[in-house]
């Protein structure tokens, strides 16, 4: 599993692109949560512009694909941290959290 954590660099994007992108970003994410791939997605509350997801992938180089199919990355208009974990436990209630 994947700890994927996202800022955008918003002082990058001209204002007139600012809503396109991150429709495309809305877009990109709501693809691979379909597929399963994104397991966990939200924005950071005390961070502008930033969010986390929790990804599961066959490999590395199936992540680093999916990555690269973000509207934000060919112009590296965000800064991607990616921190591999193996998940040894996982509460029954996390769909309780869901928006929370």
């Amino acid at each position: 599993m994947y700890l994927i954590d996202i800022t955008i660099k918003t002082d990058a994007i001209p204002a007139e692109q600012r809503e396109a992108l991150l429709a495309g970003h809305r877009a990109w994410f709501g693809k691979y949560f379909e597929q399963g791939h994104f397991l966990l997605i939200g924005p950071y509350l005390d961070r502008h512009a930033a969010g986390v997801i929790i990804a599961q992938t066959d490999s590395r180089a199936e992540l680093d694909a999916i990555l690269a199919e973000d509207v934000y990355w060919a112009d590296k208009l965000a800064v991607y941290q990616v921190i591999e974990f193996q998940a040894n436990l996982i509460a029954k209630s996390l769909p309780e959290w869901a928006g929370k």
